[in-house]
């Protein structure tokens, strides 16, 4: 087998996971594009492996490592997905706005002119 089919193959896996996790709104399908992106990552350090011979099959041992931290980003992710189903009912990862990084005195405010947005910070306590 050449290294340019392995390698071909596996920028086509990493294209599509990378499409998948800009493009998707499901936290599921999210995963998923990163388990994509991980698994070409793995097919080129075996090809690699396998292209220059290593007798201490370091990327084999590399490629092992990674499906190893795959198996827990996957567990604690869908744990992460369940918890934020059962509190929110849905998977929708743009719906998921509580973590994110709001001055809880603003989070009302219209952001629609500058004046409005500089009165609203003047008289804030």
């Amino acid at each position: 087998m050449h290294l340019s089919l392995a390698l071909a193959v596996s920028a086509l896996l990493f294209g599509i996971g990378v499409y998948g996790l800009l493009a998707r709104r499901n936290a599921i399908a999210v995963l998923m594009a990163v388990e994509l992106m991980l698994n070409a990552a793995n097919l080129d350090l075996v090809a690699f492996d396998a292209w220059w011979r290593d007798q201490l099959h370091a990327g084999q041992s590399f490629a092992l490592f990674v499906v190893v931290i795959a198996a827990a980003e996957v567990g604690v992710g869908l744990a992460i997905v369940l918890a934020v189903f059962r509190l929110r009912e849905t998977v929708a990862v743009d719906s998921l706005t509580e973590l994110a990084d709001r001055d809880p005195v603003l989070a009302h405010v219209d952001y629609t002119t500058d004046e409005e947005v500089v009165g609203q910070m003047s008289h804030t306590p």
